[in-house]
């Protein structure tokens, strides 16, 4: 087993596997941007290193210097979390060859699966359907005409490398199709040092389903059940929930043995999830992708299951063998996560930075909280606005949503727009609720994604956020003549009335 291992990763992903190390009895080292010096993810390491400079290009991004970073340091292994470098196969070699033992899978099987293209042909061999896509190609290639001519509009065009909805659009003409590929092919390259693109066939309003799949060195693979993800906004989930309501056992039972399948077929060795699209009306499903990585919706699975996947990540990754039988597993209630952005839900999602100025998130039975931020921390315009992760579990669905309602209901963010009320009228939503919805739930749904902010809340904000701000600075109060108690909050003196 490591002795210490570094966490190439920032956020709510990297608090997450710093407290699964420290209860193993492993040191966890951070890494560092300039925004990042006194971030929770730095806190609750027991070491730390800077990576100088404060875009994800010159630190997060940069292989030579986590790896040079986990040299010095000391570690046995890096641990990648997800997104920045947790699909690049050139980090994973890079780790190897440094004597450091990378937490994932091998670089040969992320390069096969990392890559949207070659994990088709996997899928293919695996005898797993797939949606029809084209080879990797540029605006203006021959491949992308022959595949516009034979297939039509709408498609996609998606980022061979990476996920989470970056290089990714849909193309409903010819006259947008090569503005768009430049477009993902640049996004893609940002985020993930790759701008490769293809178009693939467009499924319209289909459900999304994943399931997770853990796989050791000595050929035994089996899956921990499956996810659904099919709220989305720009093609990114923002709630997951499993079990998925739109399953009945025996689709359940096909799309495990088809996630199994295409991880054997991979020589697949540690955490990943198939995704799959399905169609509702025929049952029939198809092979999306695989994520060589961890996933961020991964604590669903884990309540449900009574177990930490991360501290299996650890364990198959220092050559020990997966004890876990699929017979065994026994999923139990239901869990639903709900993704926290710093983003404006009603001006197309733009993100939101600045001082996180009050930062109260709800606590309770059934309720788990996954956060990367804390009080008082800035909310910068360099890195994904993901804030934390909201999950609530119950013995069964219609309990776990309302206990995820009213924990929404609770929680304070002040100092940044977040997506809050969106998520809260998800929520309560009759569609949603019945778990009739599909990816296209959003776009069918005009009320769900309109404020429902009335003036008097405007004004009630601002008046909290001024407040904060006061309070941050060190300020009193001012005493008023309605209200002569010094220090008072507007918590205390709002009596029954809330924000909505």
């Amino acid at each position: 087993m490591f002795s210490k291992v570094l966490v190439a990763n920032r956020g709510e992903i990297a608090v997450r596997i710093n407290q699964t190390l420290r209860a193993m009895g492993i040191s966890p080292v951070a890494v560092y941007s300039d925004p990042d010096a006194d971030a929770p993810h730095v806190l609750t390491a027991a070491q730390s290193v800077a990576l100088l400079g404060s875009t994800a290009e010159e630190t997060y991004l940069d292989i030579g210097k986590i790896v040079q970073a986990a040299h010095d340091c000391g570690a046995d292994a890096i641990h990648p979390g997800y997104g920045f470098l947790s699909e690049n196969p050139t980090f994973a070699r890079a780790s190897a060859e440094a004597g450091l033992a990378f937490i994932g899978p091998t670089a040969n099987s992320m390069a096969l699966l990392g890559d949207k293209l070659r994990s088709k042909d996997i899928a293919t061999a695996a005898g797993v359907p797939v949606v029809p896509s084209s080879p990797e190609c540029l605006p203006g290639d021959p491949a992308a005409a022959e595949f516009v001519e034979r297939w039509g509009f709408p498609l996609m065009v998606k980022a061979a490398a990476g996920g989470g909805g970056r290089g990714m659009r849909v193309i409903n003409a010819q006259q947008g199709l090569d503005s768009d590929m430049g477009v993902a092919s640049r996004e893609a390259q940002g985020a993930f040092g790759d701008g490769r693109v293809f178009l693939e066939r467009y499924v319209a309003n289909p459900r999304h389903v994943e399931v997770q799949v853990l796989a050791d060195g000595f050929g035994h693979t089996i899956h921990l059940g499956e996810r659904e993800c099919s709220i989305q906004r720009r093609h990114q989930k923002i709630v997951e929930e499993t079990p998925s309501p739109a399953l009945t056992p025996e689709l359940r039972r096909r799309m495990g043995e088809a996630a199994v399948a295409v991880a054997r077929e991979a020589g697949y060795v540690n955490a990943g999830t198939v995704e799959f699209l399905l169609d509702t009306r025929s049952s029939e499903f198809y092979f999306l992708e695989m994520n060589a990585r961890l996933q961020v919706e991964h604590p669903v699975t884990e309540v449900v299951l009574g177990l930490d996947m991360v501290e299996w990540q650890v364990r198959i990754a220092s050559g020990e063998p997966l004890t876990l039988q699929q017979e065994d597993l026994r999923p139990r209630g239901h869990a639903v996560e709900c993704r926290i952005y710093a983003e404006d839900p009603y001006r197309d999602f733009v993100p939101s930075t600045g001082p996180l100025l009050r930062w109260r998130p709800p606590s309770g039975p059934g309720l788990r909280l996954d956060s990367g931020v804390a009080q008082g921390q800035e909310v910068t315009i360099y890195y994904d606005p993901m804030l934390a992760k909201l999950i609530a579990w119950a013995p069964n669905r219609d309990l776990s949503l309302r206990r995820m309602e009213v924990a929404l209901s609770e929680f304070l963010a002040l100092g940044v727009i977040t997506n809050i009320p969106l998520l809260r009228a998800v929520m309560g939503h009759a569609q949603f609720q019945r778990g009739e919805y599909d990816t296209g739930f959003l776009e069918w749904n005009p009320a769900v994604t309109q404020p429902a902010i009335t003036d008097e809340t405007r004004m009630t904000t601002r008046a909290l956020a001024a407040w904060a701000s006061q309070q941050a600075a060190g300020a009193t109060p001012s005493v008023t003549a309605t209200d002569r108690r010094p220090n008072v909050s507007p918590w205390q003196s709002a009596g029954e009335r809330r924000l909505p």
